[in-house]
């Protein structure tokens, strides 16, 4: 189902490579002359984490045995050099590249541009090394040997393409003979042979020969006397079909992912359409805005947020034109020693999608007050308000891949993220606004016989949870009001959740002191505002004891009367 999706991804896209080539990036260029000596190198990297992509043929599969690529590898191959061994050790993988070119060298003896490479290659590596560590630029490729784009190609001086993309030396057919395979698992024909071992696939935090579909021998998957992929046969079509489109959702300015956690805990979740309707490219496009990290500074980002739900809303109403068969994929990833682990997948009719997360903006949705008004709707957000560095690498396990479930799929949101928004709370004393619409929508998502929490203050929510946040949050404003401070937060905000009949006959005696340093007019109003409140508790006075959810209403009523209080100051103020 999901090399299916990602083959019929490929057969969508029109930029991508054809049948046995690939965009690879490549950081080092070895520049030579004709005669095949060492001139210089050329430094590709367009930053820290990625380098120019150029069109080659596709890198092969490797196991145990080396195995050279066509022209273009990484250091141990291409001058027998690493840092995790000396040149001795490295000879096998020089070997294997040398004969490589000595092999293309063959095919085509006339070509100006293979005999200088051959000519390279009639040196022992020692001498290679020694050689090229003169380079100014050696030192940084030292430091770079283990990154992505650690490979390197070759240039002829003069020359604007690099010998690994000339497709007069590209021989796609080489050593492909016409056979039939078996029948493929994904196409369902079998005019392609089958593969034996498939590419690898790299994500964040996995190893470089990380593969989606990976086969082991003698341990109980073999069977009939099959084994590796003959035994769920895939054909090289359909297996090139399927990793080229996942490299390219993979690829380093991909916004077709987003990539949650850091170090032995990092999540890649992909997306794609199943069409190329206005409302299918519209959906990738405006997910990404919403789930990913954009690059550029916006002048409102907000705004952005608003256009990502304008969106979705138009798609599920029909706005946007869909297809009545177009679906949407989501798919996540995590390293997994030698392979990469599918934690999660979900293949969904694409306007169905568009009501869930249209749901997801509708329950997160809270009054919001702030000049800057940043975006605190996505994930990044929603993650980093309940960690103590407001990073959302900084997760806790687990955590984002249930967030990411709960919104995709429309479920509840996880327990874990309302509980650690609660903690960071208590922890800070500080009810943000991405902690209080957290709140909001677990709530609301939750089946049980309370009063939906509306976007901005309700005066009609009698629930005790509620009234007791709305009137600590009138104390406090009075201190501050009064004094310029709000230490009854720090003090007893904890308290006044927890247990309110223990805290608020305290804080209401020092309200009546700090009532006293205002003005006649705030003196009316506030005592008003209080009574108002105080008048909706049951005969028995303030609860003793207020659970966990309760405790969210507090946090959720506390903050809806302190927007309130400043709209109220605002129009006050423009009144005047």
């Amino acid at each position: 189902m999901i090399l299916k999706a990602l083959y019929d991804y490929y057969q969508r896209c029109e930029n991508l490579p054809a049948l046995g080539m690939e965009f690879k990036e490549i950081g080092f260029i070895i520049v030579i002359d004709n005669n095949g000596n060492f001139l210089r190198f050329e430094d590709r990297r367009i930053d820290k984490k990625s380098a120019q992509q150029f069109l080659v043929k596709k890198s092969v599969g490797r196991s145990s045995a080396p195995v050279a690529n066509y022209l273009y590898d990484n250091s141990q191959y291409v001058f027998g050099y690493s840092t995790k061994g000396d040149i001795n050790s490295m000879r096998k993988y020089y070997d294997t590249f040398q004969a490589k070119i000595k092999e293309i060298y063959e095919l085509y003896p006339d070509n100006e541009t293979i005999k200088a490479i051959y000519a390279f290659y009639q040196k022992e590596p020692s001498d290679i090394v020694e050689e090229i560590q003169n380079d100014p630029l050696w030192n940084e490729i030292i430091k770079n040997l283990n990154k992505k784009y650690s490979t390197f190609s070759f240039l002829i001086d003069g020359d604007t393409e690099i010998v690994a993309s000339k497709k007069e030396l590209i021989n796609l057919r080489e050593n492909d003979q016409e056979k039939a395979g078996a029948l493929c698992l994904i196409t369902g024909n079998r005019n392609s042979k089958t593969v034996e071992v498939t590419t690898a696939t790299m994500i964040q935090g996995s190893q470089a020969t990380a593969k989606l579909v990976a086969f082991q021998i003698n341990s109980g998957y073999d069977s009939y006397g099959k084994s590796k992929g003959y035994n769920a046969p895939i054909s090289e079509e359909a297996e090139f079909a399927y990793t080229t489109a996942l490299n390219h959702l993979l690829r380093s300015n991909s916004h077709n992912k987003f990539i949650i956690g850091k170090e032995s805990y990092t999540r890649t979740f992909l997306f794609w359409a199943s069409s190329n309707s206005e409302a299918s490219k519209a959906t990738e496009e405006n997910l990404f805005a919403l789930f990913g990290r954009s690059e550029t500074e916006d002048d409102d980002p907000n705004k952005r947020i608003e256009m990502v739900k304008s969106v979705f809303m138009s798609i599920y109403n029909g706005k946007l034109s869909a297809n009545k068969d177009d679906k949407f994929f989501i798919l996540g990833l995590a390293p997994n020693a030698a392979r990469i682990a599918v934690i999660y997948w979900n293949e969904i009719p694409l306007r169905e999608f568009s009501k869930i997360i249209s749901q997801h903006f509708e329950d997160m949705a809270i009054i919001d007050t702030r000049k800057e008004k940043k975006p605190y709707i996505g994930l990044h957000s929603i993650l980093g308000s309940v960690t103590l560095g407001g990073k959302s690498s900084d997760a806790t396990p687990n955590l984002p891949d249930s967030v990411v479930k709960s919104i995709f799929q429309g479920l509840p949101y996880p327990a874990s993220l309302f509980q650690s928004c609660i903690r960071r709370i208590r922890a800070e004393q500080s009810v943000n606004i991405v902690r209080a619409a957290i709140i909001k929508a677990y709530l609301n998502r939750l089946n049980n016989n309370y009063t939906k929490i509306d976007i901005m203050l309700d005066k009609e929510n009698q629930n005790e949870g509620y009234l007791c946040g709305r009137l600590f949050a009138v104390l406090e404003k009075i201190q501050e009001d009064a004094n310029g401070i709000h230490t009854i937060r720090e003090r007893y905000m904890n308290s006044a959740s927890t247990t309110p009949a223990m805290v608020f006959s305290t804080i209401l005696n020092l309200s009546t002191h700090h009532l006293e340093k205002l003005n006649n007019g705030a003196q009316i109003f506030y005592e008003k505002l209080k009574q108002e409140i105080i008048s909706k508790f049951k005969a028995n006075g303030f609860p003793s004891h207020l659970d966990l959810q309760n405790q969210g209403r507090f946090f959720v009523g506390y903050y809806h009367q302190r927007q309130d209080l400043f709209m109220s100051k605002e129009n006050k103020e423009t009144e005047e």
